[in-house]
């Protein structure tokens, strides 16, 4: 993994325990955590009641309470950076199939056998939605390839 996954990665965790615990974010963020792991854990903490509509409007069959906590920290990171880049340092910004990439092999890694899956199908309805959205008021279709 990269140092960025490795990041990415970190975020995701202090969000889990914050959520999981109640604890303050900066009470689960690792000691030495990089200013892209703060950066990302904390702007995804400030969107989490748009992130988690979006996670329950694209669920489908599944209210949010179902969804194993592990699972909708690993998305509302990835949603960050999907919709929100300009939430985190542009330099360590990834394209949106990029941070649908990185939610999947963190899930593998992770979470149980159907969750890959499951945060695949969800994080990319919502980019389809998002780019609909986008599409429609900016007339910019952002299809650039994206793929492996």
């Amino acid at each position: 993994m990269s140092r960025r996954s490795d990041q990415r990665r970190e975020a995701v965790f202090a969000l889990y325990q914050h959520d999981l615990t109640g604890r303050p974010l900066d009470d689960t963020l690792p000691k030495d955590a990089a200013t892209f792991t703060q950066a990302l854990a904390r702007a995804a903490l400030a969107r989490q009641p748009e992130f988690d509509d979006l996670i329950s409007r694209h669920a489908e069959g599944w209210t949010l309470s179902r969804i194993a906590p592990l699972e909708r920290s690993i998305m509302r990171v990835s949603l960050l950076e999907m919709l929100h880049p300009g939430d985190v340092p542009a330099e360590r910004s990834i394209p949106p199939e990029g941070a649908i990439d990185e939610a999947i092999e963190t899930a593998k890694a992770y979470c149980g056998a159907e969750a890959p899956g499951f945060l695949n199908g969800v994080l990319a309805a919502i980019l389809r939605e998002h780019r609909a959205a986008d599409g429609a008021t900016s007339g910019n279709g952002s299809e650039n390839g994206g793929g492996r």
